[in-house]
C-alpha cells in the first residue's frame, strides 16, 4: 500500500481477468490449470479491494461468447465456478462482503445457479464491499435486454418515452444500484473492453498490463492504483475549472 492515498481510491474497480489459459500454455500445462491458479488470484484481489476501502468490485469471470470454447472447458469452468463460490462464501461472510451476479443467468446450470443464489442470500444483508462476478455477461446484449424491458413499459403504458433519460435507462441494466466503475483493469497485454460494461465504463478510466492474470501480484495491482491516482479526472470540464473547485 506504499505510495497510495486512501481517500482516492476507485469508488468502483472493474476487472478483465484475461490470461488464464496463455499462462498455462507457456508452462505446457492444461488451460485449466491457468484458471484454477487465476482463481487464487482471484481471492488475493478481492481481499486488496475490500482491505483497501474500495466499496464495489466487478470481475468479469465468464463472457457470454465464452460458450463458444471447447465444451470441455466450459464444463471445468463451471465446476471450478462451483468450487471457488464454496471457498469464498466463508469468507465473505467473515469480511462482510456483499455478493452479486450480472449476465444472463438462464444460460447458467442449474447447479451453479443454486450455489449462486445461496451466496446472494447468505451475504445479503453484508455491509462491506460488494463483490459481482459477471456470468454468462456480454455488454450488448444486456443494452438489448434492457431496452426491450423499457420497451415492455412503454407498451403496457407504464413509461413514456419522453421519461426515458440516462439515469432511468441504467436502472433496467444488470448493474442497476451499482455506480459506474471509476478504472477498468485488463490484464494479458489486450487493449480492448471486449462486450464488458460498454454503458458503464464510458468515463472509466482505463488501464491495461501485459501481466497474465495469475501472475498479478499485489504490487502489480497497487502499480494500477497508483497509476489511477495520478490521473485527472475532467468529465467535459477544462483542469482550470477542476482548480477553482478544489
Amino acid at each position: 500500500m506504499t505510495g497510495l492515498d486512501p481517500t482516492k481510491m476507485p469508488r468502483h474497480l472493474a476487472i478483465i481477468m484475461d490470461g488464464n489459459g496463455r499462462w498455462a500454455e507457456q508452462r505446457m500445462l492444461k488451460r485449466i490449470v491457468g484458471h484454477q491458479r487465476g482463481a487464487e488470484t482471484v481471492q488475493m484481489v478481492v481481499d486488496q479491494a475490500s482491505g483497501l476501502g474500495i466499496s464495489y468490485l466487478t470481475l468479469f469471470a465468464f463472457s457470454s461468447e465464452n460458450w463458444s470454447r471447447p465444451k470441455l472447458e466450459v464444463r471445468a469452468l463451471m465446476a471450478l465456478l462451483k468450487k471457488y463460490i464454496r471457498n469464498e462464501l466463508r469468507r465473505m461472510l467473515k469480511n462482510n462482503i456483499r455478493f452479486n451476479v450480472i449476465g444472463n443467468r438462464a444460460d447458467l446450470p442449474s447447479e451453479v445457479n443454486e450455489i449462486l443464489d445461496d451466496a446472494l442470500r447468505q451475504t445479503a444483508s453484508n455491509t462491506g464491499m460488494v463483490l459481482t462476478l459477471a456470468l454468462s455477461y456480454g455488454g450488448r446484449q444486456e443494452i438489448a435486454r434492457a431496452a426491450a424491458r423499457i420497451a415492455q413499459q412503454v407498451q403496457d403504458g407504464k413509461l413514456q418515452p419522453s421519461q426515458i433519460t440516462e439515469a432511468v435507462f441504467s436502472q433496467y441494466l444488470d448493474t442497476a444500484g451499482l455506480p459506474d466503475p471509476d478504472l477498468l483493469i485488463r490484464t494479458s497485454g489486450e487493449m480492448r473492453i471486449s462486450n464488458f460494461l460498454l454503458w458503464q465504463l464510458a468515463y472509466a478510466e482505463l488501464y491495461f498490463t501485459d501481466i497474465n492474470w495469475p501472475d498479478l501480484t499485489i504490487n502489480a495491482l497497487h502499480a494500477a492504483l497508483a497509476d489511477f491516482q495520478a490521473r485527472e479526472r475532467r468529465f467535459g470540464k477544462t483542469s482550470a475549472q477542476l482548480n477553482q473547485r478544489s
